[in-house]
């Protein structure tokens, strides 16, 4: 049975029944024409390609059918300029055609209301009436779409007729004056059903109108085209990535700014050490929090490992001795379970004290996550040399095989950790378990591998990544987890040379990107905090949490870092390295005092919220919504300790940092001069490179020079005597002084 149509999906389709319909203009590209028709209440762009596709955008919708073109402007051969009139109001349309190797259409609609307006419905703006204008002869398949704030994509298939691919981004960034106006929220505006898709205006419930007079925008959509239809999941997620990456270079995006991050460490480093509420104390062992002043939930074994690795990051970048890791890796034996064999999550002594006020609230009760969390923090300092670690790590490791062949590598959500029976077997009816576990199992595989050289492990690796395949973009359970996974995927690839692990270590990034925000939330509270590239903890969550953003921009510098000598697929680097980027000038946010104190929730969940606390909120929400209502998360310490040492390089005989928001390779220490390195990212965009005082001392005078450049870079003097350069994102850099 086709999907029931609106009463503007069926006029459109009778309107594009008749083929001589007076064409505005008319742009030819690749096989693809672009014609532009005008009916009563709308204008339209007609898309028709040589496999039987056609799709009608409608950037102009009139309700009062008395549209007119005011008129009409060719800028050049690749855009037109056209003035409509409507009695609510003049629309200003822009449309863009580029000349690109990926066929591209851009429009943007202004509309001038007339009087103070409110709307209460707005038809979505893509149809596919099919060559004939029969809608029921059309069908198609829904691969993404937005979810709550999440980038405003969609991407489809047309599967009949099998007429190729389509991918639509609407820069919500541009929908910034509509929401404020209006109190609405650009969160779900971009989805909707066959043959309805696209973006509506989100309607005008409160009561609050567009102001007469005022141009404001309400759609700037970006559309690329490609006639094949992918045969499977690989294709399928290589042609997602490339379709983001392409629209991503043409989308507008906000500048950065530079935030020194030596400051802001040491008021986080300051505070998370002398703050009271940070802290627990437990059979003569100190144990941090994992919210400000919880001290009604036990310590938990992952929130101590997730703070006392990025600490060591940053131990042993800087040379400091930090006493706090000592202390809390002292308590942490005490989490192991002699009887099970393995770590438990709760702190045994407090574990039958806890308020059950939640599902995984219980003594033996596991999340599938948890388990295998602390295992992998566990190996990462095995293999730093510590002993401890070791042998907890090893003494764990047989449990969680029993685990996994229980479960036959598809974990559920909760489970009783002494009998494995399954508490909760499903995120939601029908949508399955945590689909990403598969992958961090296979990490720390492979971590005991690397540490043992068993070749069980390896197996045991192997078998878990084959039961990632075939989820699609419903893998994303736990974003870092799935960044994890990928990384694991990628030393699958290395070791094995079996190109499927490659193409599952790309299902877990489009993954992670289906899940970012590719906007600026400019509205309400929103306008106090930069959003751009935020990415979202779990595929359905309402708000960005620090945590999982700081573990995912992690495991995507070590990812890069194993992936610098093979041929890496061009659309995963640029995203990866512009997301770190981003996260770079957003995550200082994340900190109360960065942020106004009536943006902040009174009344968290979870502790309290110390507005002068330099201890990061979990949680930064749509721009109505207030943030922080979570709680202060302490284990989201590791934001500050993880990005100082992967974007500072230490050079310690000139007294200077050297900075880049990109990540970078082959740099080294060095005693003797020029210093060396290359960035990670793609040359077709631009990163900052900052020169920084480590000292009182000034800096020496300096010489930058790029290769396959002639002259020196010319930076300038910025705040407190630093030197700032742009660079291309894949520059080889030398510095000489």
């Amino acid at each position: 049975m086709s999907n029931a149509i609106s009463p503007w999906a069926a006029a459109t389709g009778s309107y594009f029944e008749y083929k001589d319909q007076p064409e505005i203009f008319r742009f030819e590209r690749q096989g693809y024409t672009f014609t532009g028709h005008l009916s009563e209440d709308s204008f339209f762009i007609k898309a028709t390609w040589s496999g039987g596709g056609q799709l009608a955008f409608r950037p102009v919708f009139a309700p009062a059918y008395d549209l007119e073109i005011g008129s009409q402007k060719n800028i050049n051969n690749n855009q037109i300029h056209i003035v409509l009139n409507s009695a609510i109001g003049k629309y200003d349309l822009e449309i863009n055609l580029p000349e690109n190797d990926t066929v591209l259409l851009n429009y943007k609609t202004t509309l001038t209301p007339a009087y103070d307006l409110l709307i209460p419905f707005w038809p979505r703006d893509i149809i596919a009436t099919g060559t004939t204008g029969n809608i029921e002869n059309t069908a198609g398949q829904v691969i993404v779409k937005q979810v709550g704030t999440r980038s405003g994509q969609l991407y489809f298939h047309m599967t009949r007729p099998k007429a190729g691919a389509v991918f639509y981004l609407q820069n919500l960034t541009a929908l910034a004056d509509y929401c404020e106006q209006t109190q609405t929220s650009a969160a779900n505006v971009v989805g909707g059903e066959w043959p309805e898709l696209g973006m509506a205006l989100p309607p005008t419930t409160k009561g609050t109108p567009l102001k007469a007079n005022q141009a404001v925008v309400i759609s700037d959509a970006f559309v690329a085209f490609d006639p094949n239809v992918p045969a499977d999941e690989a294709e399928t997620v290589r042609q997602y990535l490339n379709f983001l990456s392409t629209l991503y270079l043409q989308l507008p995006k906000p500048d950065t700014n530079y935030t020194h991050w030596p400051d802001i460490l040491e008021k986080g480093l300051k505070d998370l050490i002398d703050s009271p509420g940070c802290w627990a104390q437990v059979g003569g062992n100190h144990y941090f929090n994992a919210y400000v002043c919880d001290y009604v939930t036990p310590p938990e074994i992952m929130v101590q490992l997730a703070i006392i690795l990025p600490l060591i990051d940053y131990a042993e970048w800087s040379g400091k001795t930090l006493d706090v890791i000592d202390r809390v890796k002292k308590g942490i034996p005490v989490f192991y379970d002699k009887k099970l064999g393995t770590l438990m999550r709760w702190h045994p002594k407090l574990v039958e004290d806890m308020e059950a006020d939640e599902e995984q609230k219980k003594p033996m009760v596991m999340d599938s996550w948890y388990l295998h969390h602390p295992l992998h923090n566990l190996s990462r300092l095995a293999l730093k040399g510590d002993k401890v670690a070791e042998k907890l790590f090893l003494d764990s490791i047989e449990f969680s095989i029993k685990v996994a062949h229980h479960f036959n590598y598809e974990w559920p959500v909760f489970y009783k950790i002494d009998t494995l029976e399954v508490v909760k077997a499903e995120t939601e009816p029908g949508a399955g378990g945590e689909k990403d576990v598969p992958g961090l199992y296979a990490l720390i595989m492979l971590q005991a591998w690397e540490l043992t050289g068993n070749k069980r492990y390896l197996t045991e690796a192997e078998k878990a990544a084959q039961h990632l395949q075939g989820k699609g973009f419903e893998l994303l359970y736990q974003a870092n987890n799935t960044a994890f996974s990928a990384g694991a995927l990628l030393r699958l690839y290395k070791i094995t040379k079996k190109n499927v692990y490659l193409e599952l270590s790309y299902l877990c990034l489009a993954n992670i990107f289906k899940n970012v925000q590719l906007w600026d939330c400019n509205y309400g509270y929103g306008k106090n905090f930069p959003s751009f590239f935020t990415l979202f903890p779990l595929d359905n969550a309402p708000y960005a949490a620090v945590y999982e953003e700081q573990e995912v921009f992690c495991a995507f510098h070590d990812y890069l870092h194993n992936a610098q000598h093979i041929e890496l697929f061009e659309p995963v680097r640029l995203l990866m390295t512009e997301y770190i980027r981003y996260l770079v000038d957003r995550a200082p946010y994340y900190y109360p005092p960065m942020l106004p104190k009536e943006m902040l929730q009174e009344d968290p969940k979870t502790g309290e919220i110390d507005p002068n606390l330099w201890i990061a909120l979990e949680d930064l929400h749509d721009g109505w919504e207030k943030s922080g209502q979570v709680g202060q998360e302490v284990y989201g310490a590791g934001n500050a300790f993880g990005i100082l040492p992967r974007h500072y390089m230490r050079v310690p005989e000139a007294h200077f940092l050297v900075y880049t928001d990109y990540p970078i390779y082959n740099f080294e220490p060095v005693k003797q001069k020029p210093v060396k390195f290359k960035l990670a990212g793609d040359g077709r965009l631009t990163s900052r490179l900052m020169v920084v005082k480590d000292s009182a001392h000034k800096l020496p005078p300096l010489k930058i020079s790029c290769k396959g450049q002639e002259q020196a870079l010319k930076g300038k003097t910025v705040k407190d005597g630093n030197q700032e350069y742009l660079v291309p994102g894949d520059a080889e850099l030398t510095i000489e002084w």
